[in-house]
């Protein structure tokens, strides 16, 4: 199998010594280079970094990468063999998934995702009016049922659950990583066209990594594809009460 998984990163960062793992530097265009190839070449929109985040490596990855198979991480997260609950980076890295992990799990299903996050106390659409700007997602809603009907049942569902697959993470055939660029792109360019983020501060100004995030799962529902949810490692130590200490209060604000 020819399986290429990109590790985002925009900074000099420990990565895998394993040939699966493609190292790409999003954010490339007029900053200092890092080893790694840029999204700044070929067709790509390095340009919109701030705003696509690690999408700017997606389109990237569709536009120029030749392979079967083409995945996404992150270079502090990578899909694992099993949870671990320990702080010592040295035994996360040992649990990062290789080369054999994939294709053994290629060959049963259509794409590897994270395991959801359950908001429990929010559904998909609450969480993010709580957490973002709510117009954003509505006019979201609205170039769906403009532009793609088919999926306005789709996007209904997901918005009204607790659990979401989120970070941007996933690998899949790179016939069917084309036909979900293809729709989401054309999505979010048009959204780009309707909102204005002339006003948002640096964290709300990565909207449309945000609506990515939900529109993906939305692609997903309508697709009924064969998924295996794996654990995800984070390679740094996160401050989990810190996290929920933030969704509470955007939450009852």
């Amino acid at each position: 199998m020819d399986i290429k998984i990109l590790v985002a990163t925009h900074k000099k960062y420990w990565m895998p010594q394993n040939n699966i793992y493609f190292h790409i530097h999003v954010s490339r265009e007029g900053k200092a280079d890092l080893g790694y190839i840029g999204d700044n070449t070929g067709d790509n929109i390095s340009a919109k970094n701030a705003n696509y985040c690690e999408l700017t490596g997606l389109y990237w990855a569709w536009k120029n990468l030749k392979c079967d198979y083409v995945g996404l991480c992150h270079y502090r997260r990578y899909f694992a063999n099993k949870k671990l609950l320990t702080n010592n980076p040295e035994k996360k890295k040992e649990v990062i998934l290789h080369r054999t992990d994939y294709e053994k799990l290629l060959q049963e299903y259509d794409v590897i995702l994270p395991v959801k996050r359950n908001y429990y106390i929010e559904t998909v659409r609450s969480q993010y009016e709580h957490a973002h700007n709510k117009c954003d997602l509505d006019e979201t809603e609205k170039i769906i049922a403009e532009f793609y009907p088919e999926y306005s049942e789709a996007f209904a569902k997901v918005m009204d659950r607790t659990k979401l697959h989120i970070l941007n993470m996933f690998v899949m055939k790179k016939a069917l990583f084309d036909e979900y660029c293809s729709w989401l792109f054309s999505i979010l360019f048009e959204l780009e066209k309707r909102i204005d983020i002339t006003n948002y501060n640096q964290y709300e100004a990565r909207v449309f990594g945000f609506i990515a995030e939900r529109l993906f799962n939305v692609w997903l529902e309508k697709q009924q594809l064969k998924v295996k949810e794996m654990p995800v490692v984070n390679l740094e130590k996160v401050n989990w009460v810190k996290k929920i200490n933030k969704f509470l209060i955007r939450k009852f604000r």
